[in-house]
């Protein structure tokens, strides 16, 4: 189904209209009606340039999409991956109820599911309570994950995200550059007789993964000799063959499928990392969490539907208004990471440029998304967002209660929060700073604009069940864009290219001897390392 554009016009009549400054004078209840409640998390979109007006043409723009007919098909484990031939079904790794039958190809995959995360939960039992112990019987103090993209990103963002939940006697590092830098400066870190390797790849071939776990592998056996790797060693893979070649017993290896996307994949074994950082209770709360948003996201109407109202929001301010990012802003200090990990689900799904028919898209899809915790981002990038020429919008995300309550200091932290919204969305003219007496020849410095948008989502406690809630929230908002841009957002071809590149250049940088083919640019950068480390040019 085509996406109508036509709502998208006439809602960017009304916005375009629009003084938040004025809408709220003129409406004393605007904060009620713009806000609403799902799985945990308070949303308030009152501070966008948004009216009833506005958000009916928006969501009659995703009704012309077909958006509730996506999300049936999605959940059904219909094959919406068209280019890959596979189902989407992220969602049924973190199903939550016992009686679910979900279907591909015939099979329900349910059983597997289950199975597979008892078996991790049998595991990360026996490795916390000591029951597993490396080659010398010592118990396992160093969890150390190598993976890459969506086998790194999620796993390393909710182990921060949860580190109030952990076994603080376990600690867990992820490598997952192939700098040399990044295994060296972990391993340097940890103590081999202690240390259990998670090496996270679906094929176990992904270069920089398994350059990476070979380095671990031979640092491992110099320590303590080759039959110690069964011990230390365990793998997320479906390649039974390959993880058993690397000496790792089959037994330890924890599978997954094809219809989880990486960027998807950590309620699956690539959260292993994580079960035994917070143990399988906690680890089933964030499923828990997931859930209770996958379920709001499926039965809500559209218009108190939070996926997609955030979702149309970003739609308004890419496609009707130009802005080419948003930033994304954590004022807690545990999600950190949480912008990093967004940057991967919105930027690796919807940055294409053809449609589902494979024609040239006419419009923008996937937005520019960065961030940085506050307040930190407050005394670096914020000055722009104020009183720069760019419009960004931005989501605001925070926690009423902290784990470290510290004097007043998360008051001050939430205090930033809101402070920052309202200037953001109301601004300050140039008669309120002469009123403050603000000397004429420096208003126009100290005026701020204002009618910049922002969503505000708050919880009252960073949990896990509150941690799965957001992701899953961030993750369907993705898929509807992508819906509504017309998109396949569940493949990633555009991370192939520069792979597949890599390896025949990788041969020109290590050969004896070489006649370098490329264009002139990239000949005269490999005639230049070569000489650099010693080789013929």
């Amino acid at each position: 189904m085509k996406t109508d554009w036509k709502f998208l016009e006439k809602a960017m009549r009304q916005s375009r209209k629009i003084s938040l400054r004025g809408q709220f004078a003129d409406d004393p209840a605007r904060a009620r009606k713009f806000s609403m409640k799902a799985a945990g998390w308070f949303l308030d979109y009152s501070k966008n340039l948004v009216n009833v007006r506005t958000m009916t043409n928006l969501f009659k723009l995703a009704e012309s999409a077909g958006v509730k007919t996506e999300i049936a098909r999605m959940f059904a484990g219909e094959k919406i991956n068209v280019t890959e031939n596979r189902a989407v079904l992220h969602t049924a790794l973190r199903n939550r109820d016992p009686k679910a039958q979900i279907f591909v190809d015939g099979k329900d995959v349910m059983p597997d599911v289950r199975a597979v995360l008892a078996a991790m939960g049998d595991f990360s039992d026996r490795v916390r309570n000591g029951a597993w112990r490396g080659a010398t019987g010592k118990r396992i103090k160093y969890i150390v994950n190598i993976g890459i993209g969506g086998s790194d990103l999620g796993p390393v963002m909710a182990n921060i995200a949860l580190t109030p939940y952990s076994k603080r006697s376990l600690k867990c590092f992820f490598v997952s550059n192939v700098d040399s830098t990044h295994i060296a400066e972990t391993l340097r870190s940890v103590k081999a007789a202690e240390t259990l390797f998670i090496v996270a790849s679906k094929t176990f071939t992904t270069q920089e993964t398994m350059s990476n776990a070979h380095a671990a592998k031979d640092w491992l056996v110099k320590k303590l000799g080759a039959d110690a790797v069964a011990r230390h060693f365990v793998a997320v893979s479906t390649a039974k063959d390959e993880v058993a070649k690397f000496g790792i017993d089959t037994a330890n290896m924890f599978g997954f499928w094809d219809w989880v996307g990486g960027r998807y994949s950590l309620p699956s074994a690539i959260g292993l990392s994580l079960m035994l950082a917070i143990g399988k209770r906690n680890f089933g709360r964030l499923l828990d969490g997931y859930f209770a948003m996958d379920e709001h996201f499926r039965t809500a109407p559209l218009e108190r539907n939070m996926p997609v109202i955030l979702a149309l929001l970003g739609i308004l301010y890419s496609n009707g208004y130009g802005a080419e990012s948003y930033c994304v802003l954590p004022y807690d200090q545990y999600l950190s990471r949480f912008p990093a990990y967004l940057q991967q689900m919105d930027m690796e799904s919807n940055g294409k440029c053809v449609d589902k028919s494979g024609n040239p898209v006419i419009f923008r899809t996937g937005p520019i998304e960065w961030g940085e915790p506050g307040t930190n981002g407050q005394h670096s990038f914020y000055q722009l967002i104020h009183q720069g020429t760019h419009m960004i919008p931005c989501d605001f995300i925070g926690c009423c209660q902290t784990h470290n309550p510290v004097g007043d200091l998360h008051d001050k932290l939430m205090a930033n929060l809101f402070a920052q919204t309202e200037a953001l969305a109301f601004g300050k003219t140039a008669d309120e700073c002469r009123a403050e007496g603000v000397p004429e020849n420096l208003v126009p410095f100290k005026t701020f604009p204002g009618n910049k948008p922002t969503n505000t989502l708050l919880c009252r406690k960073l949990t896990p069940e509150t941690l799965g809630a957001l992701i899953a929230l961030y993750e369907h908002k993705v898929f509807v864009q992508g819906v509504i841009f017309d998109v396949f957002s569940y493949d990633q071809w555009g991370v192939q290219l520069g792979k597949v590149l890599a390896k025949g250049v990788l041969q020109d940088l290590t050969a004896e001897t070489v006649e370098l083919k490329h264009d002139a640019s990239t000949n005269q950068l490999i005639a230049r390392y070569r000489k650099a480390v010693g080789r013929k040019a």
